[in-house]
């Protein structure tokens, strides 16, 4: 299929963007680009020129810039860190235990497609994360990787990942994310299986670090509240993971989406190099009148001699808007931060 595409308009781009695209970029909107492959475009109607956009080396240099550090003349690395290429002076700083989400920009074309799944995570965030477990060429391993963040990073940061994705739809949108928002996958593999499937394929401590946001049991099908209605339903944006049986988020029970989740853990945690490391990033959260801490009843059933809990992070979301859960007759809270549980691993 070709398109035309019609000239842009200054306010099809974002402002802060419009005058940082040299004219040969801008004339290259213009031209016929073809679009056979471009799933986003053509069953989720994200703009051409977002598309487009997004493309552009411009886009793509300022959010690689986002995860790289800056050197300074009285850094010092040593020999002994076998763990990361970071300096100490950075090593200190990310070891502090809460840290803010950090994003683009909603304006931002490489918003477009992280927007679409309805519980994405920013590759800035998971990027950190990388950064300090891992080393150039390592190769970390993402079990629930949805629309592809970690595998952004790990392109920007010189890593190979693996991503796992049991939905065809965030899988297709991942590998298509990479090509438009990185340029190729530069070594990313994207596998569309069930992760119980997909990790005997894998050797024993195969990976470096695996890290990921799994499903939050099934609270994505409950009936919309406020934010759901505004920021999904309004936008005919997707409110569940997926409609397969497979899915950890069409459990019906919170204890059998427990254990069959720390069932996964465990063996993905086999697939770990030793002494390395494994992260996932989690929250606590309501459903119906109950409260669940999602992440201290994961780490309870997890923790044992083969995987250690070294440290628990928090992760704020200062974006996020308040919304009036309870008023004016009980206290409901309006939930902004995110745990990220570190774990070490321990073979016999």
């Amino acid at each position: 299929m070709k398109t035309t595409i019609p000239p842009l308009a200054n306010n099809e781009i974002p402002t802060n963007r419009a005058n940082e695209l040299k004219d040969d970029q801008l004339e290259m909107f213009n031209k016929d680009v073809s679009l056979e492959n471009l799933k986003a475009v053509k069953e989720f109607g994200i703009p051409v020129s977002k598309i487009l956009l997004a493309m552009s080396e411009t886009c793509r240099h300022e959010a690689k810039q986002t995860l790289n550090i800056e050197s300074r003349p009285e850094d010092k690395y040593s020999d002994r860190n076998k763990l990361n290429d970071l300096p100490g002076r950075v090593w200190i700083q990310e070891t502090k235990s809460n840290w803010r989400q950090k994003g683009l920009g909603k304006g931002h074309p490489h918003t477009s497609y992280e927007r679409l799944h309805p519980a994405p995570f920013s590759y800035q965030d998971v990027g950190r994360l990388i950064r300090f477990f891992t080393k150039s060429n390592d190769r970390v391993l993402d079990p629930f990787c949805g629309i592809g963040s970690t595998l952004k990073a790990c392109s920007f940061l010189n890593r190979k990942g693996i991503g796992v994705e049991l939905s065809p739809t965030w899988a297709e949108l991942a590998s298509e994310r990479l090509t438009v928002e990185v340029g190729d996958n530069h070594g990313q593999e994207v596998v569309c299986k069930d992760i119980r499937d997909a990790l005997p394929n894998f050797t024993d401590e195969q990976f470096q670090f695996a890290v990921t946001s799994p499903p939050y049991w099934n609270i994505l099908t409950k009936n919309g509240d406020h934010k759901v209605k505004e920021s999904r339903l309004a936008k005919n944006l997707a409110t569940q993971y997926s409609d397969s049986q497979q899915d950890l988020g069409n459990i019906k029970k919170y204890e059998s989406f427990l254990q069959q989740l720390t069932n996964i853990f465990r063996q993905v945690a086999a697939k770990v190099e030793n002494k390395r490391y494994m992260a996932i990033i989690v929250s606590d959260f309501r459903h119906g009148s109950e409260f669940y801490p999602f992440h201290s009843d994961l780490y309870h059933r997890l923790c044992d001699d083969v995987i250690k809990l070294v440290g628990i992070s928090t992760l704020e979301q200062t974006h996020k808007k308040l919304y009036p859960y309870g008023y004016p007759f009980c206290y409901i809270p309006n939930i902004h931060h995110q745990y990220i549980l570190l774990f070490r691993v321990f073979h016999q």
